[in-house]
């Protein structure tokens, strides 16, 4: 049960036993009647002053105070609760509205199925590369904030076409489907698939027998968290220094030295098939380009300075956050300052 449901139960049950100890009490010392008796006890509790049905005895007298002590903290901590969960409900569900309309504004972003850890480890990636994201998790206390800091979110379930189309599937660049069940994250690729045929999806596995299934529904990536960390483990032991060094080599942009992919999609007409000494990208920009992505999906590691750069390929480039920053400025076009 939920938090606020619990509260509101409990404040129900403590409103419940007051009045019938008040009915019990009136009924009991005074003999009243049954509504005569939930009369003085409403009156008691509401404190609206008006007069007795009867005149109380000297017995009634004492139980009408101690019935307006102990009442008057319990009655004002249930109706406090109660209204409490109405308000904040309905300026939860104002603001969850406001929030979707935003992300159907939202083009080329990401969508982060699951909030678990493996889902706030995909965020702070996204987050530390600059990507637009919106979120989808059932739990919506836990979307509120992410590390303080307000996200986008939609409430509700990823397998379903009204909480994607919510979440902007049609227009997203991507889907991350990082949910426990595997039958979950299948079920999320088919229905991302129907309403988007160009979405990239990665998601994630707990058994390697499912690969074959995801990938058939057209997951492009599918990882498995528990494979993965026992060959790191595995590598700490057998190649304990070169695990060290790549974990130097930052692709998050908080280290000196990044490692970071640029696509070349929009290359100046000067640099259209011309080789990686021809464009002279170490020397204007300082960095390295330690790999090369042909259009076709090959790859080439430590590429040749012959090496021609073509539209849509793609450069994996080793240097600080500026040089980076430099080299994407010089060929996407923009202006480059070498001096910096």
């Amino acid at each position: 049960m939920k938090e606020g449901n619990r509260k509101i139960l409990i404040a129900l049950i403590l409103l419940v036993i007051i009045i019938a100890i008040g009915i019990f009490g009136y009924v009991l010392i005074e003999n009243f009647g049954f509504i005569d008796a939930m009369y003085m006890t409403i009156i008691t509790l509401t404190t609206v002053g008006f007069g007795e049905v009867h005149p109380l005895s000297q017995e009634g007298k004492v139980f009408t105070a101690i019935l307006s002590f102990i009442s008057l903290g319990f009655f004002a901590y249930a109706i406090s609760v109660v209204t409490t969960h109405f308000v904040e409900g309905q300026l939860n569900d104002f603001l969850r509205l406001k929030k979707i309309k935003k992300n159907k504004k939202m083009e080329n972003h990401v969508i982060v199925v699951g909030f678990g850890r493996n889902g706030q480890q995909v965020i702070e990636e996204l987050s530390a590369h600059n990507y637009t994201f919106v979120v989808i998790d059932q739990k919506h206390e836990a979307l509120q904030h992410y590390q303080g800091k307000p996200i986008r979110f939609v409430e509700g379930d990823a397998t379903e076409d009204v909480t994607l189309e919510k979440a902007g599937i049609t227009k997203a660049r991507a889907i991350i489907s990082t949910l426990p069940n595997d039958a979950d994250n299948l079920f999320v690729a088919l229905t991302a698939k129907s309403l988007n045929q160009g979405i990239t999806i990665v998601t994630r596995s707990t058994n390697e027998a499912n690969e074959k299934k995801l990938r058939a529904a057209g997951v492009k990536s599918v990882v498995m968290p528990e494979k993965l960390g026992g060959a790191h483990m595995a590598k700490l032991i057998a190649r304990p220094d070169i695990v060290e060094f790549l974990e130097h080599l930052s692709i998050t942009g908080e280290d000196p030295t990044n490692l970071e992919e640029i696509e070349c999609k929009h290359l100046p007409i000067d640099f259209i098939n011309r080789t990686i000494y021809e464009i002279g990208v170490r020397k204007k920009s300082g960095a390295n380009i330690v790999g090369f992505k042909t259009p076709e999906g090959k790859y080439i590691i430590n590429p040749t300075p012959d090496t021609k750069v073509i539209p849509n390929s793609k450069l994996f480039v080793l240097g600080t956050r500026q040089q980076i920053d430099s080299m994407k400025i010089m060929l996407s076009g923009g202006r480059f300052d070498e001096k910096k």
